[in-house]
């Protein structure tokens, strides 16, 4: 979830042979698994598994159609084969055909990419995961008021306590200046810092976009370059992830998913909203398959060392959260599966991949325009993400049934 307003932001949650399988579709329909060895491990699910998997993902994501979502892009991929599709239209202007490769904004799973590279500093022994960063960013000493020293990890894992900047009186403005003012890292600690930083706060799970910026300070720090240029260099370039980016925003780019917002009785195109333009707490621009790509190659330790990896999968206490990941049971293993939710101005996605990296889900909804300001759009909201989250999670257990 990206750094919204308190009443938007949400959720704080047959036959076992190998095989493999091409499925391919026209413009809405299942795509092939890209050529390669399958790694070692389970087996891959049955033709009839997958089917009942799709079978039965495809009248949930019809609800979503029925209740006013202008479009739906889902990613399925389990070991030998993959699925996509796309519902709806990419815009209410053209209304062309929304297509599975198309771009979304992706909100917070973008503090999975950037705890990646958080880690990397600590893997190379720029900072350590438990050293304070009072005394290395000159926002903790000017701007902020820190109860204590706040580390590294409680910043990866919302425990440090610090208010969210979305809660500051300026997201309580006017949809469109809201949307369309760009915030800075900086700029957004300002914000936070308006609100009160309690020590009784520290150590408890509160989750909070304000750390995120204050980890993307904590990149640009040690790194010496801009956030977005290190995320290219650490994930996006190594990973071959070309339609993903921090950077400056494309709206024009024809293979944009539109999302809308309603302001006053006008309908708002909201679409890579200015706010999270290169913002490490919700600005990434991805696609359902950059995004599969980035959870497969992190969990199968292609982006971290083995141990920073289970640093990132450990869960804070009384809550299903790591460093920039959440935690979901796994009925086919017994084990967890790794994610991250996301929904920001009419967005809302989310992306779940087993622990070993085979099975994986990412979808992404560009739902009803809703009401701005509208206490009704937090139980919608609300509700929505909860059907999301149990579609995902019942998609994949079917797999292994």
């Amino acid at each position: 979830m990206g750094a919204l307003p308190a009443w938007w932001r949400t959720r704080l949650r047959l036959i076992g042979a190998a095989f493999s399988a091409v499925l391919l579709v026209a413009v809405s329909g299942c795509v092939g698994a890209p050529p390669g060895q399958a790694p070692s491990g389970p087996a891959p699910p049955s033709v009839f598994a997958t089917q009942a998997a799709t079978d039965s993902l495809e009248p949930r994501i019809q609800h979503f159609m029925d209740g006013g979502a202008t479009s739906f892009v889902v990613q399925l991929r389990w070991p030998g084969g993959e699925w996509s599709k796309a519902y709806g239209v990419r815009n209410l202007e053209s209304k062309d055909p929304a297509q599975p490769q198309d771009r979304v904004s992706v909100a917070s799973i973008t503090k999975s990419m950037v705890a990646v590279s958080v880690l990397k500093l600590v893997d190379q022994g720029l900072i350590g995961l438990d050293d304070p960063v009072n005394d290395v960013l000159e926002s903790f000493r000017t701007t902020l008021r820190p109860p204590g020293p706040i580390t590294v990890r409680q910043l990866l894992n919302h425990t440090s306590g610090m208010p969210d900047y979305g809660d500051s009186e300026y997201a309580a403005g006017p949809l469109k200046q809201v949307a369309n003012t760009r915030l800075s890292m900086q700029r957004g600690l300002e914000l936070a810092a308006t609100l009160p930083w309690e020590s009784k706060n520290m150590d408890r799970f509160a989750y909070s976009s304000s750390n995120y910026l204050a980890l993307g300070q904590l990149i640009e720090k040690l790194r010496g370059r801009p956030v977005a240029d290190v995320l290219h260099q650490d994930i996006f370039a190594p990973l071959g992830l070309q339609h993903t980016s921090l950077a400056e925003p494309d709206r024009g780019a024809p293979d944009n998913i539109h999302a809308y917002v309603m302001d006053g009785g006008e309908r708002v195109d909201v679409t890579q909203p200015e706010v999270f333009v290169g913002s490490p707490a919700g600005g990434v621009i991805s696609t359902m398959q950059d995004v599969n790509d980035f959870y497969r190659a992190l969990l199968r330790g292609q982006l971290l060392s083995p141990g920073m990896l289970e640093e990132m999968k450990k869960k804070t206490e009384f809550w299903d959260y790591g460093l920039g990941l959440e935690r979901y049971p796994d009925a086919c293993s017994g084990d967890f599966r790794y994610g991250h939710t996301g929904h920001i101005f009419g967005y809302m996605s989310i992306s779940i991949t087993s622990a070993d990296g085979g099975s994986q889900i990412t979808m992404t909804m560009a739902h009803a325009p809703l009401p701005w300001q509208d206490p009704a759009t937090t139980r919608r909201i609300d509700l929505l993400q909860t059907q999301m989250e149990q579609a995902a999670q019942e998609t994949l257990d079917r797999l292994c049934q």
